[in-house]
């Protein structure tokens, strides 16, 4: 490395933050950049480990030791040439991914790990700036022609590799809009949607053809689908919402979290809003659920001036070190404030819901719950858990958020009509090491096949979908494995 003891002189530091108060008032992003010299500090803290397990905690590879070492050096071409060898999207990851590979960070095990994602972030703007980012398609076409169906991460990684590959891709998508949950799921004030529109522009001009308002099984058959293109690749995520089926559900004000975000993210792209309108001004809110989503269910209800925002998780509130359960290099269940709870949010822990309460109106007034004890195993994992005796109350809440997670995909008449085979948890069955479902000529990749899970994963098996399908097509491939580039594990 340029500085073999960069991780002894320099601290871990993030680029500043907009002040909480500050922020809520607009749905923009927030997070500012690294001066010059405090991102080639950051970079020096890289230790070039003989083992870079950072590889391992990223799904896709990321080559971190060489790009740190091409940042310190300030040599932005070499450091998006190795970025993009592994990674179509380094400026959705860099803003939205919980960064597996800091987790793995050699360094975190006794200090704060290299802040991976944030350079990550740096070297994609840059790259942008001096113009590095273009179209790559080949001059000379296969006449190959795949239809991508859901145009998430998954999706863009599956048609940005196959129009590489020299294949007519065609991006089918069920809303206004390309981006899938990058555009409907993830707030503003996260990802600015015009992030999403500036790669859009690179793949139409990379030949890739989007075709919106489109739902197949709806308006186009699945047989007419598979008769028009040579190989069909199944993108179209995990988004059918877990219920929480409790006395009480069918009263208003009882919402899932994708109806609350899609609905906000619509108004702020000046998108109508085509159902009733979900809006957390004045109320109290209650999320259900601990995760990502509820936290931007959080950060959205701030920004919406509700008059108080509570979460609630049925677990009991992790520690602040890693436990047994998850050692290094693992992504430990420790606990953590988001930038939405920071903004203003009262957490409550080992909380059980049991009913919603509802008004002579028909409107949610309150939740019914328990506090409650869990049991765990030597490893600190939770078994069982018990409910408190006496803990029964009630909480004041006009507005019930549902961010339980996905359980399968939600997109039944595709699926029937294609006869995919599925798994036992309801997702497309299709084997790791091919992609390809029980149909032939057609492929499935992303939460669609593996279930609800990170950015980095989709936008893995999008590269590694890609892959198998060009093999099918061609009876060989050129597009990279991710286990080319160092992975391991």
């Amino acid at each position: 490395m340029g500085n073999i003891t960069g991780f002894k002189e320099y601290p871990r530091t993030v680029p500043p933050k907009a002040a909480p108060t500050e922020r809520v008032a607009h749905y923009q992003e927030f997070i500012g950049l690294y001066p010059e010299k405090e991102l080639h500090n950051q970079a020096a803290r890289c230790m070039n480990c003989g083992v870079p397990f950072c590889h391992s905690g990223c799904p896709l590879g990321n080559i971190i030791p060489e790009f740190n070492e091409a940042v310190y050096r300030q040599d932005w071409r070499e450091a998006y040439d190795i970025l993009s060898a592994t990674n179509n999207f380094p400026e959705f990851t860099g803003r939205i991914c919980p960064a597996p590979c800091e987790s793995a960070c050699v360094l975190s095990i006794h200090s704060a790990p290299v802040a991976i994602e944030e350079i990550e972030k740096h070297i994609i703007e840059i790259a942008f700036e001096k113009g590095y980012v273009q179209p790559t398609a080949p001059v000379l076409k296969t006449g190959k022609t795949v239809a991508v169906v859901g145009s998430g991460p998954a999706g863009l990684a599956v048609a940005a590799q196959l129009a590489e590959a020299g294949h007519i891709v065609t991006v089918f998508e069920r809303d206004p809009h390309p981006g899938g949950l990058l555009r409907y799921g993830v707030p503003d004030f996260k990802l600015e949607k015009w992030v999403i529109e500036r790669r859009i522009k690179l793949l139409e001009d990379a030949g890739v053809t989007f075709r919106c308002n489109v739902e197949i099984g709806r308006d186009m058959t699945a047989d007419e689908l598979r008769r028009t293109f040579d190989a069909v690749v199944l993108a179209g995520g995990a988004s059918a919402p877990r219920e929480l089926p409790l006395p009480g559900r069918d009263l208003k004000g009882i919402h899932y979290a994708m109806e609350y975000l899609t609905q906000q993210n619509r108004r702020v792209s000046d998108t109508p809003v085509d159902s009733e309108h979900i809006l957390a001004d004045g109320l109290d809110v209650v999320v259900i659920g601990s995760g990502d989503t509820g936290s931007d269910c959080v950060g959205t209800a701030n920004r919406q001036q509700a008059r108080s925002v509570a979460q609630f998780a049925m677990m009991h509130q992790p520690g602040e070190e890693r436990p047994a359960h998850t050692p290094w290099p693992l992504y430990p269940t420790i606990f953590r404030t988001s930038s939405s709870h920071e903004e203003g949010c009262q957490r409550y822990w080992g909380v059980n819901t049991k009913a919603f309460l509802g008004d002579e109106n028909g409107d949610v007034r309150a939740l019914l719950v328990s506090d409650v004890t869990w049991e765990t195993d030597d490893l600190g994992r939770r078994v069982r858990f018990e409910e408190v005796p006496g803990s029964d109350r009630e909480i004041p809440c006009q507005l019930v958020l549902l961010a339980l997670g996905f359980t399968g995909p939600a997109n039944a008449g595709l699926l029937g009509q294609l006869g995919v085979g599925l798994d036992t948890r309801g997702n497309v069955h299709a084997p790791e090491t091919t992609y390809h479902t029980s149909v032939p000529g057609v492929f499935a990749a992303g939460d669609m096949r593996r279930g609800q899970s990170l950015i980095v994963w989709a936008i893995s098996e999008g590269r590694e979908a890609a892959r198998q399908v060009d093999m099918y097509l061609m009876g060989k491939t050129n597009l990279p494995s991710k286990n080319a580039v160092g992975m391991f594990g």
